[in-house]
């Protein structure tokens, strides 16, 4: 059974540590959404929930539903933090969409003023070399907004291959047009990661 897995409880890189949402994280994420709120609004509409005056309490509640999909192993909601000084960096996920494949789908944000220093990057080495090596992952894909050029830049210098651009794919965005999504995939017979 999934839930009878065993979990990290961090994952290191030379300079970030990866760890499980947890709802006394609410302090250190509040912040870095609202710094990094309009780079993040065009690609990841949560962002609105958290600008209303209840917004602290919805991203506890979410941070709480998070915690309970890692125990159940439903879906795997992460943190990402600087190892020099505990500064929180972003968020990254592995979402399961087939346990028999296994397939996972990995979704990514960072704070504005930690992008551009290779965070990210290092991040999402560090999960895709854990789903391939401990989950047994045959598949990685990476989604984004095709005019989202810094996440589809990390897949790129990973090697993830573009599979696919899917036109009129995405609801509307803030401008009112349907969007285009970009795919992009591994699988563990690719060259290494560069």
């Amino acid at each position: 059974m999934r839930e009878l897995m065993t979990m990290f409880t961090e994952l290191r890189g030379p300079r970030i540590a990866i760890r499980p949402l947890q709802p006394d994280f609410v302090s250190a994420i509040y912040p870095a959404i609202m710094e990094s709120r309009e780079e993040l609004r065009p690609w990841l509409p949560f962002v609105e929930e958290y600008e209303r005056p209840e917004g602290m309490e919805n991203l506890r509640a979410f941070l709480i539903r998070s915690q309970a999909d890692w125990l159940l192993r439903d879906n795997f909601q992460l943190s990402i933090w600087r190892s020099a000084d505990e500064h929180y960096l972003g968020a990254i996920g592995l979402h399961p969409r087939n346990w028999k494949i296994p397939a996972f789908e990995i979704g990514y944000w960072l704070r504005t003023s930690a992008s551009g220093q290779g965070y990210m990057t290092e991040a999402v080495r560090l999960l895709s070399d854990f789903a391939f090596s401990v989950f047994g992952a045959e598949r990685l894909i990476i989604r984004c907004d095709a005019r989202n050029a810094r996440s589809a830049a990390v897949a790129r210098r990973l090697g993830f291959i573009q599979e696919g651009h899917l036109r009129n794919d995405e609801m509307p965005g803030p401008d009112g047009k349907l969007r285009d999504t970009l795919i992009f995939a591994r699988i563990p017979t690719d060259p290494p990661m560069p």
